[in-house]
């Protein structure tokens, strides 16, 4: 089995430590390491290096080197122009295909936290297994969700149709991207609604497939650009196709238009989350909703729910009486926002854009 773990993203949401030149995936956000390191690390030892390949953009070609030396750089696929997720899939699970079109492949993304490993683990194990007897499918790995969140999609599950090992599989029903508060809250009481993760376990040769029955265009220039694998002219090639390919999610392109008899989900508690926020991050890392989430050297005095990261060792960030507040302190920048505001940090970025403070982003 091999994996493919996504490291393409900007992150503007947890800004000012990502920047475009080092995005949230390649910085220390939980302990000494970066989460896409940690995203290998779960893997390892059920997966070899040489079976972890890495989608991302060639701009990031060193930063992944230096954090991930063990990974060969032949496993790096790597985008010369910035698309949305399905050309990066089309590209990388094309690569694949033509080196191993049935062997199951997960894909999986590197800005994620995940707490119970061996249970995840367990589940790529299991979806492995399913794949290995009929690889024209396609196993979803979905949560439990623990809020009614609305920055993240839904998986809409039937009937439980298999068990393997403890592992219930059910029928797939279809998806719902970010819905509002009230649909949200909707889901979060229902029993057959779950986050989807993004995560799934099939085999390249369907991916490929289900590329040229729902996104054609994509598909062929994918195959334009396969055709010249190995050669002298793949990256010129690489670039001028590529640069073509209309910018599309893969849900959009595939998952939208996928016959639901081709899919089946997995619900399990992972202890995931999404820290692609400064507030998703607190929501992870606390163990009580009103405590405070603190990084480096930082004192607070009758403060509750707020989240304080330093990262300038030679200055102490001081808090009384704060309530619900981010406090993000870089070298260059210091970030102060309530926490039900962080939604406008994208539009703060945006507006730096041509200004004296551009360079900071």
């Amino acid at each position: 089995m091999k994996a493919i773990i996504f490291a393409g993203g900007t992150g503007t949401r947890l800004w000012p430590l990502s920047r475009r030149k080092s995005p949230k995936q390649f910085e220390r956000i939980v302990g000494n390491k970066s989460t896409l390191q940690l995203a290998v690390e779960r893997l390892l030892p059920e997966f070899r290096h040489k079976d972890i390949y890495i989608s991302s953009n060639v701009f990031y070609k060193q930063l992944i080197q230096k954090q991930l030396p063990q990974i060969p750089q032949k496993n790096f696929f790597l985008e010369p122009i910035k698309k949305d997720v399905g050309p990066a899939i089309a590209l990388s699970t094309g690569i694949l295909n033509r080196l191993s079109p049935t062997e199951p492949i997960a894909i999986l993304w590197s800005d994620h936290l995940v707490k119970n490993i061996n249970l995840f683990k367990k589940m790529l194990r299991i979806a492995r297994k399913k794949i290995e007897k009929n690889p024209n499918k396609i196993i979803f790995i979905a949560h439990k969700p623990r809020f009614p969140s609305v920055n993240l999609g839904y998986v809409n599950f039937g009937e439980e149709i298999d068990n393997l090992e403890g592992i219930n599989f059910f029928k797939f029903k279809g998806w719902k991207y970010r819905p509002d508060e009230k649909l949200a809250k909707k889901f979060f009481q229902s029993d057959n609604y779950a986050w989807n993760l993004g995560y799934f376990v099939s085999s390249p040769k369907f991916i490929c497939h289900s590329f040229k029955k729902h996104a054609p265009s994509i598909y062929r220039k994918t195959e334009i650009i396969l055709s010249h694998l190995n050669e002298k002219d793949y990256e010129d090639v690489l670039k001028k196709q590529y640069g073509q390919m209309e910018s599309v999610s893969f849900d959009n392109a595939i998952l939208e238009n996928l016959d639901k008899s081709d899919a089946e989900v997995i619900v399990e508690d992972i202890g995931w989350s999404d820290v692609g926020s400064w507030e998703a991050l607190k929501e992870a890392l606390q163990s009580l909703p009103l405590e405070n989430v603190v990084r480096g050297k930082v004192y607070l005095k009758d403060a509750k729910d707020n989240l304080v990261y330093n990262y300038d060792n030679g200055k102490l960030i001081v808090g009384v009486d704060l309530e619900e507040n981010i406090v993000i302190n870089t070298a260059d920048v210091i970030l102060i926002a309530k926490k039900n505001s962080m939604s406008k940090l994208k539009k703060v970025v945006e507006d730096f854009s041509g200004t004296e403070y551009d360079k900071l982003t």
